[in-house]
Order: C-alpha cells, then sequence, then structure tokens
C-alpha cells in the first residue's frame, strides 16, 4: 500500500492504496463516488466512463497507479455549460429510460463539444461507439446531444423536462436529470455503516455430483466472516415464480444441472475478501455427461434432470378441421427454423442489499424511515411481490415477516422477474445479523440468470388459389434450460401466437418445454413470440412470392380484424387495429419497392397482460396530503414508463401539475400489490386502475369544494378482467384481455445495408408519447441485435462468451435511422375488457417484427431463405 495522489473533480485526493487497484474499485468502494456505474468490469458497455485529462477513459479496466497526479473527472466534476446542458437534453428528449448507462454516455458527449461545437450525427454516433445502451435504440441519444450541441451555440439555457403530464401528451419523469447527472441510486450505490459483502460460489460446470465441500480455506482469508451453504436454509429450499423446482443452494450428494447453480455464499467484511473467499472454498465434483439439447433430453434412456423427467410442459392447441383445410391449400410452405439463447444485457447487474429485522444502525435513504422488525431488502427487481412470496418461503417467515423496497432497476427486458441474488442477501443478513450486499460481477450475471429461449419450430402453412390463408401447423420445442423459471408458459405463449397476425381456417400448435443442463431460459422482451413470429412471417412471404401476390397485401388480406377469430379462438374485439398498422407503412413500401430497393416487411401480435385464465389484476392507491397526491402501487419501473403513465393519468384527470403529484412504487409494506412487470401488463391494468381512482378523487374533490378538503383521504382501485385458459371449455374463450400490434418496414441500400426502418404501432391510447416512441425504438434496436448479431453460443452446456464485448449488442453506429408511426388510440373502454384508460403495452410488440423484417430484405436482396438468426448474410 502507497499515498497515491490525484485530483477527483477538481478536489485533491490522496489516498493509501494499492497500485494495481481498479480505479472504478478506489472511486465506488473506498471514495463513495456512485456517478460511475460498475457495468461490465471489461470497459465493454461504457457505464464507468471517465475523464482523465479531458481523454476517454474507462474506469473498470484503469489501475489507480495511471491516474497518479492526475485530473479524473465523473459526470459529476464535467466542465460547465456542456454538462448541464447535455443532462437537460437527453432528459428532455426522453433519452433516458433506466438511467444506468446515461451518466457514462453524458461525459463522452461532454468530451465531444469539448472538441468541437458543430458535430454532425455520425460524429456523435461515433463517439458513443464505446456504450452499450440496451433501452432507448441510441435515436433519443443522439438527438439530444445534438440539440445539446445547437443550444450551446446559440447560448440558449438548459431545457426544462416536459411536463405537461396530460394524457396523451408528452413528459419525462422527474428523476430522468438525476439519473443522467449521475446522482441516482441503483442498489449497489447504497452503503450501510457496518455492512458486510457477498459472493458466490457457482458449480461452473453444467453437470456433476457435489462430493464435498469445504468453507476452511475461505474462512482463512482475512476479512472473510461466514460461508453460507444449504444447510443453512431455514426455510424451502426450492424457489422459483411459478415452479418451485430451483434450488437456491445445491448441497453436497445433490447433483448440479448448469454452470450457474449457487454451492455457497462467502460474506465478508469487503468485497474483495468475499471474492477471495468465493475463489478459496474447496469443493470436489463429479463431472457428468451434461444433456444439452431437447432432442437429447427426451431421448430414450435420457437421465431425468428433474423427479418429474425432463418435459415441463407439452402445450397443444387445435381449432378447425385440419386435414379439410389441407386439402384446399392450393399452396403450401414448410420450414425448420433454428433460434439461439440471447442474453438480455441489462446494463445494471443483479444486486441486493438487505437488513436482518434486529438491525438497530442507522440507514440512509432510500431505505424507509420505519423499517424494523422485518427483514427488509433493496432490490432491483420486476416483482416485488413475488420476491417477498419466495424470500419468505426461503427463510421460514411469513410473508409480513419480510419487507421487499424497490429501486428501479437498470434495465431487465424479463430478466430480473426470478430471484437471483435478494434470496442470498436476506438470508446472510438474517444468519449474520448485519446488512449484507450480495452484487453479481457480469460474469456471474450471464452464466446465472435465465436467457431468452432457444427454440426449434417446425412449420407448415398453406393458402388457397386466391391466397386466403387454409391451416398452420406447427411445433414448438423449447429448451427451457435447468429450471422452470418461466419457461411453459413463455412456450404456451410462443405456440398460441404462431399463427401471427393472421386468420387461419384450421390450426393445430404443439408446444414442449424441455428442460436440459445448458442454462435457464425463462422470460425475455417478447416473451417466446420473437421465435415464432420469425418463422410464420417467412413462410407468409413464401406463400405470397408463391401466389404471385404482393407482400403487403398478402397480409392485408389475411390480416386479424374484430370479430374474426384469433388461434385460441377468441373473438376479437372493436380495438383491434393490425391492417391500420399496414396502412401506417404503406407508403414507405411502395416507394421503396417502386425505387427498386430490397424491401422486407414483417408483422407481429402480441397478448397483453398475462390471459390465459390466470388472476391478472392491476392496483393502485391515490392518498391526499396537503393539497398533493401520493400514487402507490407495487408496480415496478425498469425504464419502460409506468411511473409517468401514473403520474399523466393523475395530473390529467385532476389538472394538476407535475409538481403536486408523488409516485411511489414497489414497496410491499405500503403500497398495493400490482403483479409482476411483464407481459405488456402495467399500463393497461395498473394505468387502469389508476384512472378508476383518479376519476372517484376528482368526483370527490369536487363535491368537497377543493382538493385540500380531502387530506388524510385515500382512494383504492383495482382493474383486472378475468379470461379463460388455452384449454378452456367454453367455444369462444377470452384467452387475453387486449392484443397489440405492429408492422414493420426494413429498406435496404444498393450494397445491402440497412438504410431505414418504418413501424406502425397500435398501442392504443397513447398515454406518454415520449415514452411510447423510446420503448418502440429500443425495442426495434433489439430486435435488430437478434436478426444480425446476439448469439450466447452455449457449447456443452457453457455460454461460450460472458463478456459483454462478445455478445453481439448493437452499437450506436450499427442502428439505422426510425420512422415511426403510433395509430391515433382508440376510445376508452372499447371492447368487453371496458378498458378505461384504452391504452396497451407497447414494449414488447416493438421487438417482434424486426427480425423477420431483416430476414425477409436480405431474401429479397440475396433470393436465399434465412432460416436461423443471426442471420448468415454471406454465402
Amino acid at each position: 500500500m502507497q499515498n497515491l495522489s490525484f485530483f477527483l473533480d477538481g478536489q485533491a485526493i490522496e489516498i493509501p492504496c494499492d497500485g494495481d487497484e481498479r480505479l472504478l474499485d478506489v472511486l465506488r468502494d473506498r471514495l463513495g463516488v456512485i456517478a460511475a456505474k460498475n457495468g461490465c468490469g471489461t470497459g465493454a458497455c461504457g457505464s464507468c466512463t471517465v475523464l482523465v485529462d479531458g481523454k476517454v477513459r474507462r474506469a473498470c479496466t484503469l489501475k489507480v497507479a495511471k491516474v497518479a497526479g492526475k485530473s479524473v473527472a465523473t459526470v459529476a466534476g464535467l466542465p460547465e455549460p456542456q454538462a448541464s446542458m447535455v443532462a437537460a437534453c437527453l432528459a428532455h428528449g426522453g433519452a433516458v429510460q433506466c438511467g444506468f448507462c446515461t451518466p457514462g454516455i453524458v461525459v463522452s458527449a461532454v468530451a465531444l463539444l469539448l472538441r468541437t461545437d458543430e458535430p454532425d450525427e455520425a460524429a456523435v454516433r461515433k463517439s458513443l461507439r464505446g456504450h452499450i445502451c440496451r433501452c432507448t435504440g441510441y435515436a433519443r441519444v443522439v438527438d439530444g446531444i445534438l440539440d445539446a450541441s445547437r443550444r450551446l451555440r446559440a447560448g440558449e439555457q438548459p431545457p426544462p423536462p416536459p411536463g405537461s403530464d396530460a394524457i396523451g401528451r408528452p413528459a419525462c419523469r422527474p428523476s430522468d436529470l438525476e439519473r443522467a447527472r449521475g446522482r441516482h441510486l441503483f442498489v449497489d450505490d447504497v452503503r450501510v455503516d457496518g455492512q458486510w459483502f457477498g459472493a458466490p460460489v457457482l458449480a461452473r460446470v453444467p453437470r456433476a455430483r457435489v462430493l464435498s465441500l469445504d468453507p476452511a480455506p475461505a474462512l482463512a482469508v482475512e476479512g472473510v466472516e461466514r460461508v453460507v451453504t444449504a444447510a443453512d436454509v431455514p426455510g424451502e429450499r426450492l424457489v422459483g415464480m411459478i415452479h418451485a423446482d430451483w434450488p437456491m443452494y445445491t448441497a453436497v450428494g445433490e447433483t448440479t444441472r448448469y454452470v450457474g447453480d449457487v454451492l455457497a455464499l462467502v460474506v465478508a467484511r469487503s468485497r474483495k475478501a468475499a471474492r477471495e473467499g468465493a475463489a478459496a472454498v474447496a469443493v470436489e465434483l463429479e463431472e457428468l455427461p451434461p444433456v444439452t439439447s431437447p432432442h437429447d433430453a427426451l431421448a430414450e434412456g435420457a437421465p431425468a434432470l428433474h423427479p418429474g423427467g425432463n418435459l415441463l410442459t407439452n402445450p397443444v392447441l387445435e381449432r378447425g378441421q385440419l386435414e379439410a383445410a389441407r386439402a384446399i391449400s392450393a399452396r403450401v410452405a414448410s420450414d425448420r427454423f433454428e433460434l439461439p439463447f440471447v442474453e438480455h444485457a441489462f446494463l445494471e447487474p443483479e444486486s441486493a442489499l438487505a437488513v436482518p429485522a434486529a438491525w438497530s444502525g442507522p440507514l440512509p435513504a432510500p431505505f424507509p424511515a420505519d423499517v424494523g422488525g422485518q427483514v427488509t431488502v433493496l432490490a432491483g427487481t420486476q416483482g416485488t411481490f413475488a420476491d417477498r412470496r419466495q424470500i419468505a418461503s426461503v427463510l421460514g417467515l411469513a410473508p409480513d415477516d419480510v419487507r421487499i423496497v424497490l429501486l428501479p432497476p437498470g434495465g431487465g427486458f424479463g430478466g430480473k422477474e426470478d430471484l437471483s441474488v435478494q434470496h442470498h442477501a436476506a438470508l446472510a443478513a438474517r444468519l449474520c445479523g448485519r446488512p449484507v450486499n450480495v452484487t453479481l460481477t457480469r460474469e456471474e450475471s450471464i452464466l446465472t440468470h435465465p436467457k431468452r429461449h432457444a427454440m426449434r419450430i417446425e412449420m407448415g402453412v398453406g393458402c388457397d388459389s386466391e391466397g386466403n390463408l387454409t391451416f398452420c401447423e406447427a411445433r414448438v420445442t423449447g429448451d427451457t434450460g435447468a429450471y422452470a423459471s418461466m419457461g411453459g408458459e413463455v412456450v404456451e405463449r410462443a405456440t398460441v401466437h404462431a399463427t401471427g397476425p393472421y386468420r387461419f381456417e384450421a390450426v393445430k400448435l404443439e408446444g414442449r418445454t424441455v428442460y436440459t443442463n445448458n442454462p435457464p431460459a425463462g422470460a425475455m422482451r417478447g416473451f417466446g413470440v420473437p421465435q415464432v413470429a420469425f418463422a410464420v412471417e417467412a413462410l407468409i412471404d413464401r406463400l405470397a412470392d408463391g401466389s404471385g401476390i404482393d407482400r403487403l397485401e398478402m397480409r392485408r388480406r389475411n390480416g386479424l380484424r374484430p370479430g374474426w377469430l384469433f388461434a385460441t379462438g377468441q373473438i376479437l374485439e372493436p380495438d383491434v387495429r393490425f391492417v391500420e398498422t399496414l396502412d401506417a407503412v404503406q407508403a414507405a413500401y411502395d416507394e421503396a419497392t417502386a425505387a427498386g430497393k430490397a424491401v422486407g416487411i414483417a408483422a407481429a401480435i402480441k397478448n397483453v397482460g398475462i390471459g390465459v385464465g390466470v388472476p391478472d389484476v392491476g392496483r393502485v392507491r391515490l392518498e391526499v396530503h396537503g393539497g398533493r397526491v401520493q400514487v402507490h402501487s407495487g408496480a415496478a419501473c425498469m425504464g419502460q414508463g409506468i411511473e409517468q403513465v401514473l403520474r399523466n393519468v393523475v395530473c390529467g384527470t385532476l389538472d394538476l401539475p407535475a409538481a403536486a403529484v408523488d409516485v411511489c412504487l414497489g414497496d410491499t409494506a405500503t403500497t398495493p400489490e400490482a403483479g409482476v412487470t411483464t407481459a405488456s401488463r402495467q399500463t393497461y391494468l395498473t394505468g387502469g386502475a389508476c384512472l378508476i381512482a383518479a376519476r372517484e378523487l376528482a368526483e370527490a374533490a369536487g363535491a368537497a369544494g377543493s382538493l385540500e378538503a380531502l387530506d388524510g383521504r385515500a382512494f383504492p382501485a383495482e382493474f383486472g378482467p378475468a379470461t379463460h385458459a388455452v384449454a378452456s371449455d367454453e367455444l369462444n374463450p377470452r384467452t387475453h384481455v387486449a392484443f397489440g400490434f405492429a408492422s414493420q418496414v426494413v429498406i435496404l441500400d444498393a450494397d445491402g445495408a440497412i438504410e431505414r426502418i418504418v413501424t406502425g404501432v397500435d398501442a392504443g391510447q397513447v398515454v406518454n408519447p415520449l415514452g411510447v416512441l423510446g420503448q418502440v425504438e429500443g425495442g426495434t434496436a433489439m430486435g435488430l441485435g437478434y436478426a444480425l448479431s446476439e448469439d450466447l453460443a452455449v457449447v456443452g452446456g457453457v455460454p461460450g462468451h460472458t463478456n459483454m464485448a462478445k455478445l453481439g449488442l448493437p452499437r450506436a453506429t450499427d442502428v439505422p435511422p426510425m420512422e415511426i408511426h403510433l395509430l391515433p388510440g382508440a376510445p376508452p373502454g372499447v371492447g368487453a375488457s371496458g378498458n378505461p384508460l384504452g391504452a396497451k403495452g407497447v414494449g414488447e410488440v416493438s421487438a417482434i417484427p424486426t427480425a423477420p423484417a431483416v430476414a425477409a430484405a436480405y431474401r429479397s436482396h440475396t433470393g436465399r431463405a434465412l432460416t436461423s438468426l443471426p442471420l448468415e448474410l454471406k454465402d
């Protein structure tokens, strides 16, 4: 250890440290600087970007010795007025979603504007090449930086955040500026005096018998206090959102099922000691041959990976007379499609900070002031109440003895629905009697959390001589990996959506959810529908080409309309406007086709809400305090926009300014349960409940003469129409409360590069256009990565890449211009659901049509049919 001096955000720093320490660790763990975020540890994501003597550097790969005597600037110490202007313009333009990547982006943007005061778009995109933003699709980030450049040249003041806050008007969260300036707290930014740290011991082999585990070498490491194993779990050791089949710890004598199985948790006084201790735990494994494909898992004689066998679910849906429909088919197209595992790549790694019930020490914000008597967990999760239920089970406690407090996570996309570290932190805190933080490295995150399902889809479709679709027959086989997660539900969703947004006279659809020794697969944006859309859209094109019918016209001819039947037999309601999304992209399609350009078109349908007979309710409680309204809901916001949706609804209904409305989300002790943030459900269900409550409050305020007269009153509401199961005996079951639709056109230039993407979206009533556009742009960028470059490449049960740089994630220079057309909102209350808000979720449907549209464009360009992802564009 030696004293090292440098300047940090303009202040002289002298600190004893090992020169080999990473600058990021010194900043965060030694100096308490949270503005630089720890996203990947390899310099790939850019979340830790700082300036060192004015040059852009990644703090996670820079040894602290390299900054001796130099000036280091985080986002908190950047030159003015550039820093304030860039942050304000990003917030103003809707470029801040989860916000985890934003402080690093601001650093690079300011560095660019210090070099040149008038950059063009290409220069801005190049300056962002070192950053990954998984939420926005980069378009609004680029526009925000260009806007900042213009305003600086004009001598203008930073723009205020848009705050009209009424239904249908653009607005951003009050916290967006704080996120951009690096002041927003994520879980690993929070420090409690006296807290310890936990680090997991992973199996790291896909299938092995655990022969022994000796904690002694770890306990000999200075600072290590405890090694937690399966023997320490006081309650149920198996967890799971739907199926409790995932052991919190794999015990000695048991067999691991994937590389991410946790064998132990080492708890230490420092993060460094915890990691050294985890590496020191002596584990003896007997490796066994892994089962790494559904085909092998279902083969006769395959080892049973779970007590019930390797077939988790097998949904089958049949409607109409398949053979009769096949007989009248003038043309048939069929093929087999292979889709890979895909990593969510949310920017914030999984993190939780737990405090035991008996802790009496001081707790900083964002811990509630009234913590006490409960195990309290700060978590960046998609479902606080689901976490509470499972953690209480693990601890052997009643749910009311556990409190989960949401810190909005740095991205999720479905990957933060399952428990990851929350239960480990909670148990360690209870055993050790003090706060414990468990935060995964990026490598651990990629090894452990569920992925997008790898799927094999065997599909055949037909049409008659007029181009009317006749039948669709499909078998969807999903590799759900080691544990169920949401796999059975994902494959069911894929199966019933295999027909796309089209009417077929007859369908026979089968799904198989299969256990293997691959990493688990579960929820990811689109929930199985991106996979089947890739298949059905390709076959629709083949039918169109074989029939001599224009591809867009083929979709228009067969596209779902009100009164028609969805694949499940559900009669579609008047809010279905799929054909109108085709109308929205028609001009771009016709123009590009007439110009002789290669054009691809694809469409998408996605259910809104969980549906299929599962109780699904959104809830809010409005409270009046001192002329202000507090909105309480258990919904989680991870950047997708539910916080601002609720604020818009209350402001618009009560004619209040944004500053008079506070939104409080995801505290299991103070907010009503509103379900997991998944399935495009929160705007529809919780937004609908909020409108019901706001109308009741407005009526009461009118009767009382003022809002102030209602001080202390609460107005709870819930909304959640019932649905039927897919296997219901109903003749026309209502399997989903609503559907969203999108159509997308991808246009290539003469060299085969994507020139632009044009999208038409039916999102129902648009509550916040800024949020909806950001979701469509981000979903399209994610779909683009799925099409062209993303593949986790699991080989022998082991992910091929645990470095974010190798995941094929789109960068700012990879995303083409986008043109988005939002359909005007249908009147609220349309359909049997009585949707009071008239809105539909859009985050998922926006990610579905891109991969098939890109594949179609390249088929037009090369003449080759492409049946796997990512696309092989070269011969």
